[in-house]
């Protein structure tokens, strides 16, 4: 249902609020680069530091953008079901194509919590939902069994695995690689897998590269892996710097540093340090995102 080279996208703020001017800008220069969906509201569109409120109007701003042009999988995830429901309907209302549902953080849940958790979300709010596995942010880790058991569920079509290994992918792929989808969520690895059979990344980099990454895809998918390991080696600097410090502090100094938007976050996040924004200037005119 869903594939290619989607973007996690930022979320402009300009004098605490939403820069709606900055975003509607963003995605556009997001789809003329070829990407293929935007995923507002996640974990780089720092989420967990906007209102419930703001989430819908950042997701309603995305919809109206794309006009149609491209799929809108709303991040709608939280460590309470509860919340997860409601934010789902919130952005099913808002007009999202699809959901990307992260696994429930800080509280650890068993993999039976887990399984229990997605099933009462697709339940309660039918849209096609990606899952989203990043345990190095969650402390919990969706295991490859539970994603055979999500595979049951009416709903669940894809998911996003960001683990940081080629082995889960494989894994996933041998067991349920006929009913489920497999983006990246990991961009120094996007190629690898790529080529063992996943369908697309839902990338950071590509905020401040979109043509880059939707390229390189798009290389992969048509089958010219040589092309897109050349691509993919262009973009691994970029992955680097933009993890160097806690993302998305790197994407939106980033983006600042290019005109695009301001570098404003939300506390707890910070501003970026002296030395990392030396390093990151310096990586921007290598890659020729500045000259």
């Amino acid at each position: 249902m869903f594939t290619g080279a989607m973007t996690a996208l930022v979320t402009p703020l300009r004098g605490g609020q939403i820069d709606e001017e900055a975003l509607r800008r963003l995605i556009s220069w997001q789809i003329e680069s070829g990407i293929d969906a935007l995923v507002p509201c996640g974990t780089t569109g720092e989420s967990v530091a906007l209102s419930a409120e703001e989430q819908k109007r950042v997701i309603r701003i995305t919809v109206e953008e794309t006009r149609g042009r491209v799929p809108v999988i709303a991040g709608a995830g939280a460590n309470s079901t509860e919340h997860a429901i409601a934010l789902s309907k919130t952005a099913k209302e808002a007009g999202a194509d699809g959901l990307l549902q992260v696994t429930p953080y800080y509280n650890r849940p068993p993999q039976e919590g887990l399984f229990q958790h997605f099933r009462a979300i697709v339940n309660e709010v039918r849209l096609p939902t990606v899952v989203y596995n990043v345990p190095a942010r969650t402390g919990c880790d969706l295991q490859v069994d539970t994603v055979a058991r999500l595979c049951e569920l009416e709903g669940i079509v894809g998911i996003k695995e960001a683990s940081g290994t080629v082995q889960r992918t494989q894994a996933i792929l041998a067991r349920v690689g006929d009913r489920l989808t497999v983006f990246s969520g990991e961009d120094a690895i996007n190629f690898p897998l790529y080529a063992v059979g996943a369908k697309g990344c839902i990338s950071v980099v590509s905020n401040i590269a979109p043509k880059l990454i939707a390229d390189c895809w798009d290389r992969a998918f048509a089958g010219d892996m040589a092309g897109a390991r050349k691509l993919h080696a262009e973009s691994l600097p970029l992955a680097d710097a933009l993890f160097m410090e806690p993302s998305p502090i790197p994407t939106k100094t980033a983006l600042s540093l290019m005109g695009k938007m301001t570098a404003e976050l939300r506390l707890p996040m910070v501003p970026m340090s002296d030395k990392g924004c030396e390093h990151l200037t310096s990586v921007l005119k290598k890659s020729g995102l500045l000259s």
